[in-house]
């Protein structure tokens, strides 16, 4: 039994005594925490994300949105590792870890226009260079048709699926991306302090990870998800 294997058995325990607790009548904090134990975030699913079989596995850390240049940046990877250097498309596992400024990426329309992420922090729509009032690095301007890859897919051409560096359009080619629930706690209450809002923080937190864009697995800490999928995942290291 090695050393997840072990925590994630704990974590099941612990479970099973919050359950007890529930239906004893004790009371137990229902508040989320600034620091998440193992038994209040998707443990299972990062195992299974830490174990995935692939010969070439890259942990991308990802702080900055640079306008979307760190996400090209992985669309780069996965051509060069299929293109460049044959590695078959099935055998390339590539994970983002968001957090920094980047972690709000994560994040739907919604909670972009409701908290003014972009004028916050002070990132403009691509399309009206105003602060933006949408998530405007997750959709693709691609439909799903437009997006479908062949063999016969040019990786040159501008407007290939091969070129689309939206979250969307890596995801479709298998990229996974985290969301940092440490990064989220602080920076809930940095907004709070930046607009003098009345929520209390952990309202607006459980409201933001109720609007997460589709697939993200929000992990308990993104730095310390990368060491652990450096040392027991085997993923390669990436900062951008």
């Amino acid at each position: 039994m090695n050393d997840l294997t072990r925590r994630s058995f704990a974590s099941k325990a612990f479970a099973g005594i919050a359950a007890f607790g529930m239906v004893s009548g004790l009371r137990l904090p229902a508040e989320a925490q600034l620091v998440w134990n193992t038994s209040e975030w998707n443990l299972g699913s990062f195992e299974k994300l830490l174990h995935e079989k692939a010969s070439v596995k890259q942990l991308f850390d990802i702080t900055q949105v640079e306008d979307g240049a760190s996400l090209a940046k992985v669309k780069n990877s996965l051509n060069g590792l299929h293109y460049g250097y044959g590695v078959p498309v099935d055998q390339i596992k590539i994970v983002c870890g968001m957090h920094g400024p980047a972690n709000l990426l994560n994040y739907d329309d919604y909670i972009w226009q409701k908290y003014r992420i972009g004028a916050w922090l002070e990132i403009n729509d691509p399309r009206t260079r105003e602060p933006a009032v949408r998530n405007p690095y997750y959709f693709s301007k691609l439909t799903d048709d437009a997006a479908h890859i062949t063999a016969g897919t040019d990786p040159s051409a501008e407007t290939s699926p091969l070129q689309d560096a939206s979250m969307q359009g890596l995801k479709r080619r298998g990229v996974r991306f985290l969301s940092c629930h440490t990064a989220l706690e602080e920076q809930v209450r940095q907004l709070i302090k930046h607009y003098t809002l009345s929520e209390d923080p952990e309202t607006i937190v459980q409201d933001m990870l109720a609007h997460t864009v589709p697939d993200v697995l929000v992990v308990a800490s993104v730095v310390s998800a990368i060491a652990l999928m450096q040392c027991e995942g085997g993923y390669s290291y990436v900062t951008v």
